[in-house]
């Protein structure tokens, strides 16, 4: 049957084994950094306001949100929104997710043009991830190449955003690193450390790109698009 193709699950397995490694390095770092405290003493949402009004920006609000590492900027309201975990912690650990977030509020404020083409994206990959699969396998199941085209096409969008989601989030975190230390909020030798946490969250974006360019070559095989006719 097509929803346990044997053809899917060895290609994904490599993305699947990506994806619990970045997981685990995520939660191990962001354990381990969670019990060293920042050396300014600042919680995660003052870190975050400080980097921010440092680099001249007033009109960001922050707001506490539920969910482990739920943290995420978003410009159509202009509103950071930080996890417990993050918001009221001083930890090192914090203090850098905290500073990613408003990393992504200075893109916003200087029109980083990579974040307006992502933000653009979210509707659109929202419809076309959930539904390229429907529509695909309908192609299949009645032999229309059209469908499975379009199938194709539909989740190519979601490769694309997994793809422009990269640069984002990677200059999020370089900038966090370097005002994370002119902003004072922590020392130069505290820095290191809190970048580390950053750099595992960046890998768990890699292994989203890549699940997602894996299961792209995949509709596109099964389709007949790549290695022939799938009869």
């Amino acid at each position: 049957m097509f929803f346990i193709d044997p053809m899917y699950i060895l290609m994904m397995l490599p993305a699947i084994i990506f994806a619990g490694i970045a997981s685990f390095m995520v939660k191990s770092t962001f354990k381990k950094y969670s019990k060293v405290r920042s050396s300014s003493g600042m919680r995660g949402a003052q870190a975050a306001e400080r980097m921010m009004q440092c680099n001249g920006i007033y009109n960001v609000r922050i707001e506490q949100s539920r969910g482990f590492l739920s943290d995420h900027y978003d410009p159509t309201k202009k509103v950071l929104r930080l996890s417990s975990e993050v918001y009221n912690s001083d930890s090192l650990a914090a203090i850098g997710v905290a500073c990613h977030e408003a990393g992504h509020a200075l893109q916003h404020a200087n029109s980083y043009a990579p974040l307006f083409l992502r933000t653009a994206l979210v509707p659109v990959t929202n419809f076309s991830s959930s539904m390229s699969f429907y529509i695909l396998f309908a192609g299949i199941l009645f032999r229309t190449p059209l469908l499975m085209y379009v199938g194709c096409a539909m989740f190519a969008v979601s490769f694309l955003f997994a793809l422009v989601t990269l640069p984002v989030e990677w200059d999020a975190t370089a900038r966090a690193k370097q005002y994370i230390v002119t902003s004072g909020i922590v020392s130069p030798s505290q820095a290191e450390d809190s970048g580390k946490v950053l750099n595992a969250a960046f890998m768990t974006y890699v292994a989203s790109a890549v699940s997602a360019l894996l299961t792209l070559l995949y509709y596109l095989l099964r389709s007949g698009l790549l290695g022939g006719s799938d009869d």
